[in-house]
C-alpha cells in the first residue's frame, strides 16, 4: 500500500491555532504532544500531523503558517508511514464526541453512544471538522439554537459537511456547502452519505481560493456542482440564505466580510468562527456595520460572533471567495 507521510513540527506558542491551520491545508490528523523527543526544550510543543502521499507538505506548511500571520517557519521533519498504521492514528484521535445533550458527532467505525440520540456519523477524511475542536462545538450549538425548521443554510468552508449535516438534521430545508479544497468537497459528499441526505437536500460547491491547494483538473473536480470558480453560482432557487455559518480562519472571515453578508437574506442568522477570544474585536469592528444584535459565545480560548443581518442594510454581491 501507498505510505502516508507525517511530520512532527515544533513551535512554542499557538499550538491550537497551528493545529488548525496544518488542518485546513492538508493535514488529515494533527496531535499534540509537549515531551515528543523532536522538542529540543521544554517550552517547545510537537505537533504530529498525518498527510496523504500526494501533498505537498512543504507548501502545506508554508500556507498554514502564512494564513495565521507567521512569518518564522516552524522546524520539522518528514517521514513515510504505512497505510495501515496511518488509519489507526486517525482513527485513535477520533472518538464520539457530546456536544451538548442528545447530540453527539460519531466517527464512522464507531457505535453511536446514544442511539436515540441526534447522531452525526463523520469519517473526515482530508477535512477539517470532527466536532472535537471548540469552534465546530460552538458552531453546531448555535445552529442548534437558532434553526426551527425549513430554513436554507450556507456553510461558507464546508470542510467536512459537518456543520451543513447538523443544520439539516436539525430541521433546515436545504444546505449549500462551499469550500476552496476539493478533498473537502468529496469528504463532504461521503459523510452526507453516512447520514442518509442526498442531492435533494444538500449541494457542494468548489470554489477557487488564493491560497487553495485544489486545482480545475483535481482527480476529485467529478463529486462537486458546477466548477472551480471564483463565485457562489446560485445552485438553488435562493439566492439568499436564512442562515450562514462560516467556520474559517480569521484573516478569510475578514477578506471575504462583503461575500459572507451578500449570501445572507435580511433578518438572517450569521454565524463567525475559527478564531481566538482575542481576534473577537477585530471581527465585531468588521462585520458590526452588517450585524444587529451580536452575541459572542467562548469556549475555552475560543469563539464564536453571531447576530442577524440588519434589515436595512443592502450589500453588493462580491464573486472573490
Amino acid at each position: 500500500m501507498l505510505p502516508k507521510y507525517l511530520t512532527s513540527t515544533c513551535f512554542c506558542y499557538y499550538k491550537d491555532v497551528l493545529g488548525d491551520a496544518l488542518l485546513c491545508f492538508g493535514a488529515t490528523s494533527v496531535s499534540i504532544d509537549q515531551n515528543d523527543h523532536v522538542a529540543q526544550t521544554i517550552d517547545e510543543i510537537c505537533i504530529t500531523s498525518i498527510y496523504p502521499e500526494d501533498e505537498d507538505i512543504n507548501l502545506s506548511i508554508s500556507h498554514a503558517f502564512d494564513s495565521i500571520g507567521f512569518k518564522e517557519k516552524p522546524r520539522y521533519e518528514i517521514k513515510a508511514i504505512e497505510e495501515e498504521d496511518w488509519i489507526k492514528r486517525s482513527q485513535e484521535s477520533f472518538h464520539p464526541v457530546e456536544i451538548t445533550k442528545g447530540l453527539w458527532v460519531v466517527p464512522e467505525w464507531s457505535t453511536p453512544p446514544d442511539v436515540q440520540a441526534t447522531n452525526i456519523m463523520l469519517n473526515p477524511g482530508h477535512a477539517f471538522g470532527t466536532g472535537e475542536h471548540a469552534t465546530t462545538k460552538l458552531c453546531l450549538l448555535l445552529l442548534h439554537d437558532c434553526i426551527t425548521g425549513g430554513e436554507y443554510i450556507l456553510d461558507y468552508g464546508t470542510g467536512s459537511g459537518i456543520l451543513a449535516i447538523a443544520a439539516l438534521k436539525f430541521g433546515a430545508a436545504f444546505a449549500v456547502g462551499v469550500d476552496v479544497d476539493a478533498q473537502a468537497i468529496a469528504s463532504a459528499y461521503q459523510n452526507a452519505a453516512l447520514n442518509n441526505i442526498g442531492p435533494d437536500r444538500i449541494q457542494l460547491q468548489l470554489i477557487a481560493g488564493e491560497n487553495s491547494l485544489s486545482s480545475k483538473d483535481d482527480q476529485t473536480s467529478g463529486f462537486v456542482e458546477g466548477e472551480n470558480t471564483h463565485e457562489i453560482q446560485t445552485i438553488t432557487d435562493k439566492d439568499k440564505y436564512d442562515v450562514v455559518i462560516a467556520n474559517i480562519l480569521l484573516n478569510p472571515l475578514l477578506d471575504n466580510a462583503d461575500q459572507i453578508i451578500s449570501r445572507a437574506k435580511p433578518g438572517a442568522v450569521i454565524g463567525l468562527s475559527g478564531i481566538l477570544s482575542e481576534q473577537v474585536h477585530q471581527i465585531i469592528n468588521k462585520y458590526s456595520p452588517f450585524l444587529e444584535g451580536i452575541e459572542v459565545s467562548k469556549l475555552d480560548d475560543w469563539a464564536c460572533v453571531s447576530g442577524r443581518k440588519t434589515s436595512s442594510l443592502v450589500v453588493p454581491s462580491q464573486s472573490q471567495w
